[in-house]
Formats: structure tokens, C-alpha cells, sequence
């Protein structure tokens, strides 16, 4: 009890580091571009556009609004793909800093996830919007996106520890992790309906794939107009809570040897 006490304190100590570091990050994402902030909201306009040119002739088929459908989808995995891709070179990329003085290293890490989630706030104004020109069906389930938001955040933070702790022993992580994420996306159901697939196959991906929680969660929320079932939920936050369990242990147990391979 006392030792998460003394974890708590340490990280309200720095709690303003983390958010200088955030907006560092926000602020470099969008240096010296034209548009700024509006390519939160354009960026996953433009992708829902090519890619409903691209598929929805072939998976519109029992899908309701595909545009919306694809949204909801997409803009869940870019998240947890950016902030994770971003993770990869968190320590790295600050390990000069930790060389001359004591921060909790995990920070770095957090920030990146933080930082990307700001991107994913930014990014429901595409979404409503979407939703207004398609003349979806709005519902008031819409207002509990924080409940599918915090769990899959918590998720991409123990995710992004575990990568980031692994990336600083063994570089080849980043190529090998580029390689899992693309079967990652197509093994989530985010431009086709999980109908179409084998069945022994969609029981995996409805089981064991984490993304198609949360995925799920969201669409039952903004396109369904109604709460998910409770092994969606529950799954949502099991997910979450062992990965970061994992992710925060693997990062703690290793830091002290970091700047051994810098």
C-alpha cells in the first residue's frame, strides 16, 4: 500500500512534465503546417474518403452507413496504432535527458500515448461531422465514449511500455512490430463485416483480438444506438488491465539496465 502511495506521489510530482511534454509533442506534430490542428479532424476525413471509394462497393453489403461504419473503426485502430509506433521510440529518443537526470522514464512513453489520444479527441469532430452529412442516427449512447476511450487507452499504455522497454534491448522490435500491426488491421473487422469471414476465424478475431472490443464497444454506441453486451465491456476492461499490468511491470522491472544500451 505504501509503495503505491510513493508511485502515485512520484508521478504527481511530475504530473507538469508530462503535460509540457504532451504539448511539445502536439505542438511538433503540426509545425509549420498551414492547416495545424484542422489535420486532426481532415486526416481521417481524407482516409474515410479513398477507402469508402475503395471498399465500399465490395463490404457495403448488411453495413448500414459505411462511412460511419469505417470511422468508428479506423479512427480507434489509428490511435492505438500511432500511439504505439510512437511508443517504439519513446526512451530512445529521450535518452540523453535520462542519462544527466533523474525522470521517471516512464513519462516519455506516456506522453506519446497522451499526445496521441489528444489526436483522437480531435479527431470526433470528423467523425459528427460524418455523422451529420450521412444524416445517421444520432442517440444519447453517443455521450458514453469515455467508457470505451479510457479502458482502450489504458490498454495502448501498458502496450506502449512493453514495446518501448523492448525496442531499447532488441532494435529489430520496430520492423517486426510494423509487420504484426498490418495483419493486425486486416484482422480486424474495420472496412468489412466480421460476417464474412470463416466462422472458426471469427470466433478467434471475437475472442482474442483486443481491438474488436473496443471496436465494437464504439460502434455499438454511435451506430447501433445502444449500450454493448456485457462481455464487450467486461472484456474491454480485462484487456486493458492485463496489458497494462504487463506492460508497466515489463518497463519497471527493466528500466535500470536502459542506459546500459543507449
Amino acid at each position: 500500500m505504501n509503495l503505491m502511495r510513493d508511485r502515485i506521489n512520484t508521478f504527481l510530482q511530475y504530473k507538469d512534465l508530462l503535460r509540457e511534454l504532451v504539448v511539445r509533442d502536439v505542438k511538433l506534430k503540426y509545425r509549420r503546417s498551414f492547416l495545424g490542428y484542422l489535420w486532426s479532424i481532415l486526416n481521417p476525413l481524407l482516409i474515410m474518403i479513398v477507402m469508402t471509394m475503395v471498399f465500399s462497393q465490395m463490404f457495403n453489403r448488411g453495413i448500414d452507413n459505411f462511412p460511419v461504419y469505417l470511422l468508428t473503426g479506423n479512427a480507434l485502430f489509428e490511435f492505438m496504432n500511432g500511439a504505439t509506433h510512437m511508443s517504439l521510440y519513446s526512451v530512445l529518443d529521450n535518452s540523453a535527458l535520462i542519462k544527466k537526470i533523474y525522470v521517471p522514464k516512464y513519462i516519455f512513453t506516456l506522453s506519446r500515448i497522451t499526445s496521441s489520444l489528444v489526436d483522437l479527441i480531435f479527431s470526433m469532430g470528423a467523425l459528427l461531422l460524418v455523422m451529420l452529412v450521412t444524416r445517421a442516427q444520432f442517440s444519447w449512447y453517443i455521450l458514453a465514449f469515455p467508457l470505451v476511450i479510457i479502458p482502450l487507452y489504458f490498454f495502448t499504455c501498458g502496450l506502449g511500455f512493453l514495446l518501448s522497454a523492448a525496442n531499447v534491448f532488441f532494435r529489430d522490435i520496430q520492423y517486426i512490430y510494423n509487420a504484426i500491426t498490418v495483419a493486425w488491421m486486416y484482422l480486424t473487422p474495420l472496412f468489412y463485416p466480421i460476417d464474412l469471414l470463416p466462422e472458426w476465424l471469427r470466433w478467434l478475431i471475437e475472442h482474442f483480438n483486443p481491438m474488436y472490443y473496443y471496436i465494437q464497444f464504439f460502434r455499438d454506441l454511435v451506430c447501433y444506438g445502444q449500450f454493448t453486451s456485457l462481455r464487450i465491456f467486461v472484456g474491454c476492461w480485462i484487456m486493458a488491465v492485463v496489458m497494462f499490468l504487463i506492460g508497466l511491470g515489463v518497463f519497471k522491472k527493466t528500466q535500470d539496465k536502459f542506459i546500459l544500451y543507449f
